[in-house]
């Protein structure tokens, strides 16, 4: 199935503007309290994120669960992302399992009008190279829609390896969850220009200006499907270069949450519903095997959550404009949208 150019090119600059503009968004999938699909609260919760300006919206990838939703859902779940964002902001889909498996949920996405497709790492197995690259090749080979490569875990790319689904024109880029900064530097010499590359490691901020450093400064932001206030806060000090704001909101919010995450397997997930919970966003809980926060540790995040809150407003009043040349592009943003309250 060939990739029509234009399609291409469109995609990949309206997600290297978003890129450049915003966070990227991860939305949580809405479930009730009997596990079933919560549509209309995922279509509320979702209209509430990109209202906040985010750079792409990826539904039904790891934050939401992609690994828990049959084909129906996923297919519900997806058009109601594009339905909602009407065309505000990329939508980019997460498919995965065997390439086979993954193809099934690439046409879904692609008849519910995604404008591309997250490939998250294959299920269960270690593979060679070779294998690497003849998955995304299997898929690429099955959708016109544009791929992004999601490497973490078992799946890890070597510069040639990169080179090589690169020149997939559907391949346009690729998410890094491995931080492993020596190897992503030589992936990012060894892609064409062009290639798009972001940082999507557990809590990316944390990591954030070392991913910089090597030629990477776009990321996913988890804390934004919960306190968009807080992620636009982080985004405006980093492209500012605001070091103090950026260490603050480190020191106060965003070490003491991965301190937190670590506590329990599953809570990279299980946090980010609970916090939404907790702002009165309407996405339930979380579908087994993942399990939602014990009462000790939900009140730690309740008082993390204030703590985060009130440093953003703080820095909101008394963050000076950005000079014109402080931000890349030579726009200045009086604030990123993306920091916008809910």
């Amino acid at each position: 199935m060939g990739l029509d150019s234009d399609l291409r090119a469109a995609t990949v600059r309206r997600l290297r503007d978003g890129m450049a503009n915003g966070v990227l968004s991860f939305p949580l999938t809405s479930f009730r309290a009997d596990g079933s699909l919560d549509l209309d609260g995922f279509a509320t919760y979702l209209d509430g994120q990109v209202a906040t300006g985010p750079g792409a919206v990826f539904p039904a990838c790891g934050t939401g669960e992609f690994f828990s939703l049959d084909e129906d859902e996923y297919r519900q779940a997806v058009t109601a992302a594009v339905e909602v964002t009407a065309g505000r902001v990329p939508v980019v889909a997460g498919i995965g399992y065997g390439w086979a498996q993954a193809v099934r949920f690439a046409r879904i996405a692609e008849e519910a009008g995604a404008d591309a497709l997250l490939v998250l790492p294959h299920y269960l197995v270690a593979a060679p190279q070779d294998g690497l690259v003849g998955q995304v090749e299997e898929i690429a080979a099955r959708t016109r829609l544009p791929l992004v490569v999601y490497q973490r875990d078992q799946v890890s790319f070597t510069a040639e390896s990169l080179r090589r689904i690169a020149r997939v024109p559907n391949v346009v880029g690729l998410k890094d969850g491995h931080s492993d900064l020596d190897r992503l530097q030589r992936l990012t010499l060894a892609a064409p220009e062009g290639f798009l590359f972001f940082n999507g490691a557990a809590t990316a901020e944390v990591q954030a200006r070392a991913y910089a450093t090597v030629g990477v400064p776009a990321y996913s932001s988890a804390v934004h499907a919960f306190a968009p206030e807080i992620a636009g806060a982080f985004f405006g000090a980093l492209r500012r270069g605001d070091d103090p704001a950026v260490e603050r909101l480190l020191r106060a919010f965003y070490v003491p949450l991965v301190e937190l995450r670590d506590r329990c397997p599953g809570y990279a997930v299980s946090l980010v519903k609970a916090a939404a919970r907790l702002r009165g966003r309407p996405v339930g809980p979380v579908r087994a095997p993942l399990t939602d926060p014990s009462a000790a540790d939900l009140a730690d995040l309740e008082r993390l959550l204030a703590t985060g809150l009130a440093l953003a407003a703080d820095l909101a009043t008394t963050t000076p404009a950005a000079p014109t040349d402080a931000v890349p592009g030579g726009t200045a943003p009086a604030a990123p949208t993306v920091g916008a309250a809910l």
